[in-house]
């Protein structure tokens, strides 16, 4: 019999009554926490030393904390607007501040992207596990209370709630507990702005021991981030490797959007996208060239339910159904026109959408038959931070051992990627990133961490092409990442090859790949950057049509701190009285009175960097 409560603080009490005061939570990754039992639960544990909270999760997100005046005021009004009254979860702060008493333990095997790493205590407490084996290691600590937010609707047959955003690893604890291997408290916090979404997900509500209600809060509302062109090129290539009938998981991000985008393109614009492609790769294209529109369409099987499969399916893309579904995915989080758009969905649409557990999605084993008839010509998309020359990848972390993110679901879908018949892995590199000093290039010849072994290498993409990888030699890989590998760093790169000898000595770089730099690029791309086809929010964004114009002229200042010759140059730019768009912005940033010399610097070099970006 499922126990309703509206006072967290007596849901509490029943908890601990329950549990002795050693209390092993269990939350889900992401969105799906339930943040008000949660911090009712940690306020008891710091107030009473003999309370023992151990608190196992992954992904815990948090509003953005901007670090200086600039960030400061652009972001804080975008915060306001989007996450309004969001809980944010209570163990944040102290876990930061290395200020958690010993009585509380907080255990994750999933960090929101760079945001831990230099918190001690979060680096020595994580779990470096796939997220399928993640289930094996939370069930090694026997949690003894289960919470997460869910959807609720009555029926004819009685109440039932929805996991709705987080079946990944709760339908398979909740069966954990029908075997007998643990014996937890099921809590739920009901949040009317969760949509009720079907297949595993779906549960009645007697399933349940407790349930919150009356705490409904804004869900977590991360905005889409801004594709860039590097980024819009990396999407075109991956593209054209989706065969149509194939089957398609992608991750979040600009790198996912920018490949539903151009997977759209592909079916909606087709002579666009030819002429892209035709634009990139010149004459002779490289690797796999699945060039045409959709006629089966495709089938989704991923991880993560991105906001952009939502586009896909509007696009008549995403398609090509399996009983009746045509996306399996184990977790979703988006920003807010995602929940709302899932929440006006007709239910036969949604019905389409199947939530169920990683352990499905991520993994063959279990009806295996089922699924392999389900995921024909797979391509797994998935994003790394660098890449060696031999063809190993980075996603996870440094070589200094601290952990950026996780290991998530990628390695189980480049092993999925071996083990079915026509599917192959696809990771997503970008050639270079900005460091103190410049660019830097994202191939390496060697790195001291690896998240996806050299032999697991199939396809890596940059924007400078694709490389196909799967069963070449030693020397075969070396030659494709180095024909997309940024030509600013081809000489050093293809001199260590040759120096250890996995590289013949007279081997030179192909004529097409000497043009690899950001300039080049966007020569190749202009035409396609003409026509509109490669906008910065490809669906729609969150940002204000002014802070749309902000974002990339903040990016350009940020470029220019690092020189103080590129800085004076930005600044001198920026001299002079601007238009009215350019005050407007100037304006936003509260920068249109400046106070002081470092507001007028700082204006200064906003409006030199509008004007650049302006003519970009």
């Amino acid at each position: 019999m499922t126990k309703h409560h509206t006072d967290p603080s007596a849901l509490a009490d029943d908890i601990i009554a329950a549990t002795g005061g050693k209390i092993v939570l269990a939350m889900p990754l992401g969105l799906g926490k339930a943040n008000v039992t949660c911090n009712a639960l940690f306020a008891r544990a710091m107030a009473d030393q003999s309370i023992s909270l151990t608190i196992l999760t992954a992904l815990t997100l948090e509003k953005p904390n901007p670090g200086n005046e600039l960030e400061r005021n652009f972001i804080k009004p975008v915060i306001d607007r989007l996450f309004g009254d969001y809980p944010e979860l209570d163990y944040v702060r102290p876990l930061r501040k290395g200020a958690l008493p010993d009585n509380i333990t907080i255990v994750e095997f999933f960090f929101l992207a760079g945001k831990w790493l230099s918190t001690p205590a979060a680096q020595q407490n994580y779990i470096s596990a796939n997220y399928t084996h993640a289930l094996g290691a939370i069930l090694d600590r026997k949690p003894n209370v289960m919470a997460q937010i869910v959807a609720r609707r009555e029926t004819a047959d009685g109440p039932r709630i929805s996991l709705s955003c987080n079946p990944d690893l709760t339908v398979d604890l909740l069966n954990a507990r029908d075997e007998g291997i643990i014996s937890p408290i099921m809590v739920a916090e009901e949040n009317e702005n969760l949509p009720f979404m079907g297949g595993d997900a779906d549960y009645a509500e007697g399933e349940l021991d407790h349930l919150l209600t009356g705490h409904t809060w804004p869900l977590f509302a991360p905005p889409r981030e801004p594709v860039s062109l590097t980024d819009h090129a990396i999407g075109l290539q991956i593209a054209r490797l989706v065969p149509d009938g194939g089957t398609l998981q992608i991750g979040i991000g600009s790198i996912g959007d920018a490949v539903a985008a151009g997977l759209i393109m592909r079916h909606s614009k087709n002579a666009d996208f030819q002429e892209a492609i035709t634009s990139l790769e010149g004459t002779t294209i490289r690797g796999p060239a699945h060039m045409d529109p959709f006629d089966q369409g495709l089938f989704g099987a991923s991880e993560m339910f991105v906001p952009a499969f939502l586009d896909l399916i509007e696009a008549d893309v995403l398609k090509r159904e399996v009983d009746g579904v045509c996306l399996q995915a184990g977790f979703f989080l988006g920003p807010t026109d995602f929940y709302q758009r899932l929440r006006d969905m007709d239910e036969t649409q949604r019905a389409r959408i199947a939530m169920r557990p990683v352990s499905y999605v991520n993994e063959l084993y279990g009806p295996e038959a089922e699924k392999r008839r389900a995921r024909t010509n797979a391509r797994f998309i998935n994003s790394g931070m660098m890449a060696t020359l031999m063809g190993a990848v980075v996603s996870d972390g440094l070589e200094d051992g601290r952990v950026v993110s996780g290991v998530g679901g990628q390695y189980n879908f480049v092993a999925q990627a071996f083990a079915l018949e026509g599917a192959r892995s696809v990771i997503a590199i970008r050639a270079t990133r900005e460091g103190t000093k410049g660019a830097e290039s994202n191939i390496r010849w060697s790195y001291g961490h690896t998240t996806i072994p050299r032999h697991l290498r199939d396809i890596v993409v940059t924007e400078y092409g694709v490389a196909d990888l799967r069963g070449k030699s030693d020397a075969q890989v070396i030659a494709a990442m180095l024909e997309i590998s940024d030509s600013r760093f081809q000489p050093d790169l293809m001199a260590q090859a040759k120096k250890a000898g996995k590289l013949q000595a007279d081997y030179t770089i192909p004529e097409h790949a000497f043009e690899n730099t950001p300039d080049g690029l966007a020569r190749r791309l202009r035409t396609t950057s003409a026509k509109g086809d490669l906008p910065a929010f490809p669906f729609g964004s969150d940002f204000t049509d002014i802070e749309q114009r902000l974002i990339p002229a903040l990016g350009q200042m940020r470029e220019a701190s690092a020189s103080p010759l590129a800085a004076l140059r930005l600044a001198m730019t920026g001299r002079g009285k601007g238009s009215a768009d350019e005050d407007e912005a100037v304006a936003r940033m509260k920068l249109d009175a400046p106070k002081d010399m470092r507001q007028k610097l700082y204006a200064a070099l906003l409006r030199g960097a509008l004007r650049k970006t302006a003519t970009a």
